[in-house]
């Protein structure tokens, strides 16, 4: 399961994340596993084969992940997703990268708004992160 959600979150990241590098990519693809492992409530959605095609990761009321593989993009899954971690979690909180415009577009679209910026990442990196909240 570990090795198939890797390859459903490289898949979406690199049709996302075009403003990082295929090197940036293997990188953080390092500390996936960790992550997925030591989020509090990981949600998959498979295909009718079982096979996983999305994940959302939520953390208190904070949404810490929500990877789509780029072939189930655009059919509603992330609002699924989203509107079911707001629903049975709680989720009013988000971070996104800047640079993510869809994703921005995306969360704005279901009622987050910007509150914060930070130029640089997590890992202190220079991609500005915006943290996003829920309005009410």
């Amino acid at each position: 399961l570990m090795s198939q959600l890797i390859k459903v979150w490289e898949d979406s990241v690199k049709a996302t994340h075009t403003f990082l590098s295929n090197d940036e990519i293997e990188k953080i693809k390092e500390y996936v596993p960790q992550a997925l492992r030591n989020i509090s409530y990981l949600i998959i959605e498979t295909d009718k084969n079982e096979n996983p095609i999305a994940f959302m990761g939520i953390e208190g009321n904070k949404l810490e992940m929500l990877f789509i593989k780029n072939s189930e993009r655009g059919k509603g899954l992330g609002k699924e997703l989203l509107k079911y971690g707001i629903e049975k979690y709680g989720v009013n909180e988000l971070a996104v990268n800047e640079d993510n415009l869809q994703a921005k577009g995306f969360y704005e679209h279901m009622g987050f708004k910007v509150y914060q910026r930070n130029e640089l990442d997590d890992q202190g990196n220079p991609y500005p992160v915006l943290y996003m909240r829920l309005k009410n």
